[in-house]
């Protein structure tokens, strides 16, 4: 946390007193008094639930909000842990697919997220008296949106207590939108680490960073003092964190013993519960000199997982990001710089006795000239579908109704709302539909709820389920090494669905299953246990939602060529927006929505498959990201006449004038008109160059 410690010294005189723990009754156990007499603080979470317990919980339990589900789950395994108390007890967390709560838990860490879905249900948020937005620095949408709705629901709870835990870069922009709230102060901790810089490195930023990595591990033994301590590592994206961590193993079993050893951790939302190995205690080395922990992360850690072993930091000063662009539906991913503000926070990362060290490698005119002073808001980079879904919900029709710490764009909050309006989740007058409601229940984008919703009438709800949450676990394919790789490549191709993409993740998971013994089978098929356990726990919670409000569930036919057409027409019902037709023949395809070409990627079954069978001509595909490669992901063969079928007729009318939407219109008129025997797929019309000719035109091809 940015500010963890902000109570009175004589707080742990007073619990040292004390023979039983408050909020069990049960005596104090021998190491939680250790963890007492070495904590210089009070974290903020525990001083609210002492708060709390004062009133005797009459207004309420405490919730404590983090921007990332990983840091909550983390947090509150380390705090139940100094509180001498039981995770899913007194303290518990809520994290999207798993809650470790019961009704009698009085401290409870949540995602933003959770706690925004939970004020559909309860605006009021009744059932807590004190509620901690923490790390608000990190402008999550749904921690900008929570603290409009809590200022509001304040007014109406003069007895709710908000406390808002940021850094100091955002006190001024705080305290103009909250002009009535104290401002407490915590002090930094002393001393401040010593900066250094580094011209950027030829051989790129993870080699540059192993390389100061093990110059830091080899430093002479006169200057043992100054090089103890762990190392935190800022890379800008998962990738360069997975390469960093095999690059820094392969080292460490070269090294010289005496050295000591190297325990390299790698730190980003795909580790889960290993991301506690941070707090373990170390085992005494049986020779050589002490181990030394070296954290590989990225943004993540800018502000959550503090470690107070931390003495070095090495930052790269990079960060790769998405942004969505809602002229073209589609997300622009690319690296950029941190901020100002960020590299601070990272730099403050080595703060403390004794004194740590901060390397930038970069130079520092980088620093002064290419650095912004502040990272943009989330609200302005983020697609706002989600958003606006719960923001109707709650019955703000307007969202200038909304209070903003930033507005989102215009032009976003319009797309949102149209294509809310394709989906029949808005009635005539802008409000939610039947059909919004009961897709706003659903914890996923909007598009998934709406196929979801589709499955009901298409008889294929098993089907979806699985796809919904493999969709939404996804990825759950791994990279394997390198001597691995065709074997690998033999394995999966076996689990490959004739009909594409979203059938072999439904493949992958029923064969899960059946295994009894899953970490092997995952292991040898190149896939991702996690991430399959995961889409076990999203299936079970979307089933329970649609049992909750008494949907129809169909039972499972998956293998039967008339399902696959069933789970199409689901699939289409909610995702039409992203559907591409083949422009040449070749695998270019054009993006109905815009004019954008993007190809297949290397990955889907359409390219695994031996031999590759012929690009289809038109697919669906779940996502397109503006990138190096611009391939879509996750697609799967359709036939237009089925896209004319279930897409609104206003929605085929606003696509942009090419052949593709003509065709699209000219079936849609012959479907209307009760014209029997649809006509063959334009690939079998003429060749494929002569029917795109139109399409070709005026497209925009991305490098």
């Amino acid at each position: 946390m940015a500010a963890a410690a902000a109570a009175s010294s004589g707080s742990g005189g007073a619990w040292e007193a004390l023979q039983h723990n408050p909020f069990d009754g049960l005596p104090f156990s021998s190491r939680y008094a250790e963890l007492l007499r070495e904590r210089r603080g009070l974290p903020v979470p525990q001083w609210c639930a002492e708060y709390a317990l004062s009133l005797q919980f009459a207004n309420g339990q405490v919730v404590c909000t983090q921007p990332h589900s990983l840091a909550a789950l983390s947090l509150a395994l380390r705090v139940a842990d100094e509180m001498d108390l039981n995770v899913g007890h007194e303290v518990g967390y809520c994290i999207p697919y798993e809650d470790c709560c019961i009704p009698e838990t009085v401290l409870r860490f949540c995602s933003d997220e959770v706690l925004l879905r939970e004020m559909t249900s309860d605006p009021l948020l009744r059932q807590y008296g004190v509620v901690v937005l923490d790390e608000a620095q990190e402008r999550t949408v749904a921690a900008d949106l929570l603290l409009g709705l809590l200022k509001d629901a304040q007014r109406q709870r003069p007895e709710l207590r908000l406390v808002v835990v940021t850094e100091p870069s955002m006190e001024e922009q705080l305290c103009r939108f909250c002009p009535d709230a104290p401002l407490v102060r915590v002090p930094p901790l002393t001393p401040p680490p010593r900066l250094a810089y580094r011209e950027s490195s030829p051989q790129g930023r993870v080699a540059a960073a192993c390389q100061a990595v093990l110059e830091l591990h080899q430093q002479e033994e006169e200057e043992e003092a100054a090089a103890a301590g762990d190392v935190m590592v800022f890379l800008a994206s998962q990738q360069e964190i997975q390469e960093c961590c095999e690059a820094l193993c392969a080292a460490a079993a070269s090294l010289d013993p005496r050295l000591g050893s190297l325990l390299v951790l790698p730190l980003h939302p795909s580790v889960g519960r290993q991301a506690q190995k941070l707090y373990e205690a170390l085992e005494p080395p049986a020779a050589g000199g002490p181990a030394r922990r070296v954290i590989v992360t990225h943004w993540l850690a800018d502000a959550a997982f503090s470690v107070g072993s931390v003495r070095h930091v090495i930052d790269t000063g990079m960060e790769l990001r998405s942004v969505y662009n809602p002229q073209i539906r589609a997300e622009s991913q690319g690296l950029r710089p941190i901020s100002k503000k960020q590299a601070e926070a990272r730099r403050l990362r080595a703060a403390g006795s004794p004194s740590g060290t901060c390397l930038r490698l970069y130079a520092e005119s980088f620093y002064e000239h290419s650095l912004p002073a502040l990272p943009p808001a989330r609200v302005a980079e983020a697609n706002l579908s989600r958003l606006v879904l719960l923001l109707k919900r709650l019955d703000i029709a307007d969202m200038g109704q909304c209070d903003f710490l930033d507005r989102p764009a215009p032009e976003s909050l319009m797309q949102a709302l149209e294509d809310l309006d394709y989906l029949a989740a808005l009635d005539d007058d802008g409000n939610l539909s039947e059909v919004g409601i009961i897709m706003s229940e659903f914890p996923v984008d909007p598009q998934l709820a709406k196929s979801l919703l589709a499955s009901c009438e298409f008889d294929c709800v098993q089907e979806m389920l699985t796809l919904a949450a493999m969709l939404t676990a996804w990825p759950c394919f791994v990279t394997p090494a390198t001597r691995w790789a065709e074997a690998v490549a033999a394995r999966q191709r076996a689990l490959l669905h004739p009909a594409g993409d979203h059938f072999t993740l439904i493949n992958v998971f029923n064969a899960f299953l059946q295994q009894s013994a899953p970490e092997s089978w995952c292991r040898k098929q190149g896939v991702s246990e996690a991430a399959l356990q995961l889409a076990r726990a999203v299936r079970a919670e979307l089933l329970e939602v649609m049992e909750r409000i008494e949907l129809p569930v169909s039972p499972p036919a998956f293998g039967t060529e008339d399902n696959v057409g069933r789970v199409k027409q689901a699939l289409l019902s909610g995702f039409f927006l992203k559907v591409a037709r083949d422009i040449d023949g070749s695998g270019n395809y054009l993006l109905l929505t815009s004019k954008h070409v993007a190809q297949l990627p290397p990955t889907c079954g359409y390219r695994l498959r031996q031999p590759p069978p012929r690009p289809p001509p038109w697919l669906l595909y779940h996502e397109f990201t503006v990138s190096l490669d611009n391939c879509l992901s996750v697609v799967s063969e359709i036939d237009p006449e089925m896209l004319a079928e279930l897409a609104p007729q206003y929605y085929l009318t606003n696509l942009p004038p090419s052949e593709s939407r003509d065709l699209l219109m000219e079936l849609r008129e012959k479907l209307a008109g009760g014209v029997e025997g649809a006509p063959p797929p334009p690939g079998e019309e003429e060749p494929p160059a002569a029917r795109a000719t139109e399409d070709s035109e005026d497209v925009c091809v991305l490098q």
